[in-house]
């Protein structure tokens, strides 16, 4: 009977969301719990990725974020579906998780029978994502212009960033290119901003498959 069922693993470092969630989805009879972590290193660790069909995590979690968690796990099995299940409503989280290889993207909140849905949507291939977040994929595409069709970065903030990859911190990155340390936060924030990254580490994986840093 259990082979119809959807093969669930949730992942939240909010003990009482976690219980909750774990209780409402188990509820579902099309859906199937077999995990539920505290934490992605904790997922990591007791989950066969290969016997899951939709993961749902938070993002910001300490140690392992779910972004990496997303990206670890659907390498493990590329047809894991993977659903962000975050507070962070805002166009970097949004990139992050789906550049990390997310299908979906639902905001905390969501009422439990839309979140259901979701999981059922993501499971048939579909890519469910909260309509306040919407609006940033189709801002993303209006964005994109024959001049700058890929949010390529200056030459100074290649500059930068190379120099953020080659060990720096921020203050030496300064004294590299003779400029403020004000100038380099600020160049900085356009990087992450260009590159809808989370961190300076997807920043610099970003940069680097795209050839614009060593």
């Amino acid at each position: 009977m259990n082979e119809d069922k959807i093969r669930l693993v949730i992942v939240d470092d909010d003990a009482d969301l976690l219980s909750t969630l774990k209780g409402v989805l188990e509820e579902q009879p099309d859906l199937l719990v077999t995990g539920a972590y505290a934490s992605a290193s904790d997922a990591m660790r007791g989950t066969d990725w290969m016997q899951v069909d939709v993961l749902l995590t938070d993002l910001s979690m300490p140690e392992m974020s779910g972004v990496d968690l997303i990206g670890a796990a659907t390498q493990m099995n590329p047809s894991l579906r993977a659903l962000a299940f975050t507070i962070h409503g805002n166009r970097a989280s949004l990139f992050a998780a789906l550049r990390a290889g997310a299908s979906g993207y639902i905001v905390k909140g969501t009422a439990a029978v839309e979140l259901c849905e979701a999981i059922r949507d993501a499971a048939r291939g579909e890519s469910p994502i909260s309509p306040a977040m919407a609006r940033y994929l189709v801002q993303e595409f209006r964005s994109l212009s024959p001049k700058d069709p890929d949010g390529d970065l200056s030459i100074r903030e290649r500059e930068i960033l190379q120099a953020i990859a080659d060990g720096l911190i921020y203050k030496e990155v300064a004294a590299r290119l003779s400029i403020s340390l004000h100038t380099v936060h600020a160049h900085v924030r356009n990087i992450h901003g260009k590159l809808h990254a989370m961190n300076r580490e997807q920043a610099i994986r970003t940069a680097r498959s795209r050839g614009w840093i060593r």
